[in-house]
């Protein structure tokens, strides 16, 4: 209770002073929102990270818009803003492979003719006899054949001949090396890091590198446990954002 007070505190000053460190505290506080609001959303085909991702930015885009003098708790404001352009996401996602009404219907139409015409004529029609039974421009013919196309999702069960015989899709994806993926977070490590304070980086080592608590550094430095707490607690913050804007 007392540390919901604190942060209600925080937030009013920061509505007042829009101070950098002070809403890295906050974002960092108020994490749990996007963590929640991310994993309702898991299992619909999107990645749970690339999903706090999105929560994560909508969370700060939240704490930007909020307004303390209206005196709503910032869990009833942000919560729904963040639920909103996830749901955003995914129907941005959706548009890719959808298509608009008419297209939806010229497709209809465009199969009703291939079907009919290969039963009819034992061979598959060619795109300048699908635009005469449509009575429609050829051109038209080509943009419903590729639209065609770019809907059509195939599964990874689907086989597909090769010089060895049939294989599966799946089979032919290849992975990511991991090799790959540490020589990256490698190199933003130590982007990162060089934008950090001496201080910062300090602590940053002696936590995740040299594995010490927060009270064993605090006694080294000569300062609060709270004071390293929250140092720690910012330079994640401002880790997490430099990793979400590249």
């Amino acid at each position: 209770m007392e540390e919901s007070f604190e942060y209600d505190e925080k937030l009013y000053e920061y509505c007042k002073t829009r101070d950098l460190d002070l809403r890295n505290d906050l974002l960092s506080h108020y994490l749990f929102i996007a963590e929640i609001a991310a994993k309702k959303f898991v299992g619909r085909g999107v990645d749970y990270d690339d999903l706090l991702q999105v929560a994560s930015l909508a969370l700060i885009r939240a704490l930007e818009r909020f307004d303390c003098s209206r005196n709503v708790k910032f869990g009833s404001f942000a919560t729904p803003s963040v639920i909103g352009e996830i749901k955003n996401y995914f129907r941005d996602r959706s548009r890719s492979i959808r298509l608009p009404r008419r297209a939806t219907e010229l497709l209809k139409k465009l199969y009703e003719v291939q079907e009919a015409f290969t039963s009819r004529m034992d061979r598959p029609p060619r795109p300048e006899e699908i635009a005469k039974e449509m009575d429609v421009p050829i051109e038209t013919v080509y943009e419903l054949m590729e639209a065609k196309a770019s809907a059509q999702i195939l599964s990874l069960d689907e086989t597909v001949q090769g010089q060895d015989g049939e294989r599966s899709l799946a089979d032919l994806i290849g992975e990511e090396s991991e090799e790959y993926v540490s020589i990256e977070n490698a190199d933003f490590l130590k982007r990162s890091l060089g934008q950090l304070t001496g201080e910062e980086r300090s602590v940053l080592i002696e936590r995740y590198v040299n594995h010490k608590s927060q009270r064993s550094i605090a006694e080294d430095l000569g300062v609060s446990q709270m004071y390293i707490s929250r140092l720690e607690r910012r330079v994640l913050t401002k880790l997490r954002e430099k990793l979400a804007a590249e």
